[in-house]
């Protein structure tokens, strides 16, 4: 089980990796303009993809300048013009995040979303942000032999597309830093 596991999961990550790369770009292009000025790169992840922002604010390197979106009663912390706000959730089709991005639209708050873009739905959470990354993950990655599949690392997704970001991220300030 676990063999088929991470040949799905290398399989999955390669398939962002290619498909991707220029929403990344782009993405990071545009949360790096926080770090550039005098701006705060907001996270908002759904349920337990919340992690994101902790481990953009709290791991052993952290991103600098990051903060969670909501605060701690669940109300959207003030934010000013310099300020990028990256939100993640499973599907492009998540009211909580539709919802956020389009307040976010409101204020003026250039934002990047990352979620699986929901085919043969209503536009969603791409068509709210200006940037979108899909994570690709619709459906569980394993084929159980009773028909159900198995195993849906929303997680270990959403760590990889902020592994991404964050390291084309670092690439792009360092460039700015030559300059």
């Amino acid at each position: 089980m676990m063999k088929i596991f991470t040949t799905q999961l290398t399989g999955h990550f390669n398939r962002i990796l290619d498909q991707e790369e220029f929403s990344i770009e782009d993405s990071a292009r545009l949360l790096a303009q926080a770090f550039m000025g005098e701006g705060t790169l907001y996270i908002y992840g759904h349920n337990e993809l919340h992690s994101i922002a902790i481990e953009a604010k709290n791991s052993s390197e952290p991103l600098l300048r990051t903060e969670a979106l909501l605060d701690e009663n669940g109300k959207m912390k003030e934010l000013a013009q310099a300020d990028r706000v990256l939100l993640f959730s499973y599907r492009s089709t998540d009211s909580n995040a539709i919802s956020l991005a389009k307040q976010l639209a409101d204020m003026g708050i250039p934002t990047v979303g990352v979620s699986a873009i929901v085919k043969g739905e209503a536009a969603g959470l791409e068509a709210v942000t200006d940037f979108h990354i899909d994570t690709k993950l619709r459906q569980p990655l394993i084929p159980g032999d009773d028909g159900q599949r198995y195993g849906y690392p929303a997680l270990m997704t959403a760590l990889y597309v902020y592994y991404s970001l964050k390291f084309t991220i670092n690439e792009i300030l360092s460039e700015y830093d030559e300059e």
